[in-house]
């Protein structure tokens, strides 16, 4: 008989457990996830779903860049394959849902199908993209794999090029081989990434899902506020020459015309960094690290439950 695909569900209780064994790696004492891209608890993930697959009926497969696949043959092996990804790695204290839940979603929608011994006519591919969040690179496997990373990109990690290196090293990468793993175009039939909420905006119009329309171009700056140094206790306020006060009059200023002028823009200051830094300096140098994301058209398309 014919396999009825309308009845085939994952295993929760499957899905469950391997969510709950993955949150354990890196798990912080507040319930989220530290799992920064090549450190020690990602490479532990990494492991953890590498034994996983090898221990499933299903391919496992590397790349160059370091991201991991799990593999449903189609009928033909060298027709191109529906790709359903995400990540593993977080961002600093990140959420425990963030990138797992689709990776791991989507290792059970791969299980099920094989479990019924069902062979789609084309291949199913489930992928754990390297360093998506950006402590190195940022969409780092996603851009190698669609061949939209160039030598350049690789020349200034967030966190240093020591880092990044130590990093791949720990993989049995290098930068040479992150450009490899390029797909011609026609090897991918398709891609579907599910991903939690990271925001507010779904629970609060009691949406149950919602369906990408656009995507947000993101931009990344630091910015140098310079002033003169001077005693705290002795120097007129008015005489002055403070970088901390430009700095946080600039970002200030940044979130109000952010919402006046580019209200589906949204930004972040994510960090500053005061020079000297002591209590009784006026501040020489400020450092400033900005984000700022928009998209080009309408996002907020959702289902009623």
């Amino acid at each position: 008989m014919p396999l009825d695909m309308t009845r085939l569900r994952v295993d929760p209780q499957r899905l469950r457990h391997h969510f709950e064994a993955l949150a354990r790696i890196g798990a912080t004492p507040e319930g989220g996830v530290h799992r920064p891209a090549l450190g020690e608890a990602d490479i532990e993930g990494r492991g953890w779903l590498h034994e996983r697959i090898e221990q499933s009926p299903l391919a496992y497969r590397e790349d160059p860049a370091g991201n991991q696949s799990a593999i449903l043959h189609g009928c033909n092996r060298d027709d191109p394959r529906i790709l359903l990804v995400s990540h593993l790695d977080t961002v600093p204290e990140g959420g425990r849902f963030d990138g797992a839940l689709g990776v791991l979603a989507a290792l059970d929608v791969l299980l099920t199908l094989q479990d019924a011994g069902y062979t789609p006519p084309i291949g199913l591919e489930a992928i754990n993209f390297t360093d998506e969040e950006g402590t190195h690179i940022g969409t780092l496997g996603s851009r190698a794999l669609t061949g939209r990373l160039d030598q350049d990109d690789l020349q200034y990690p967030f966190q240093g090029q020591r880092a990044f290196d130590s990093g791949l090293a720990r993989l049995g990468l290098s930068r040479p081989d992150i450009l490899q793993a390029r797909r011609p175009p026609d090897a991918l039939a398709g891609y579907l990434e599910l991903h939690i909420e990271q925001g507010p905006v779904l629970a609060e119009e009691e949406c149950a899902f919602g369906i990408v329309t656009a995507i947000v171009g993101i931009g990344r700056r630091t910015l140098h506020f310079r002033g003169h140094a001077d005693h705290a206790g002795t120097t007129p306020m008015p005489l002055r020459q403070d970088a901390g006060r430009a700095a946080t009059t600039f970002t200030w200023k940044a979130w109000d015309r952010s919402q006046t002028d580019f209200p589906d823009c949204v930004i972040n200051v994510g960090d500053m960094r005061f020079s000297p830094g002591t209590f009784n300096v006026v501040p020489h140098t400020v450092a400033l690290d900005l984000e700022y994301r928009a998209p080009t058209g309408n996002w907020n398309i959702c289902s009623k439950p």
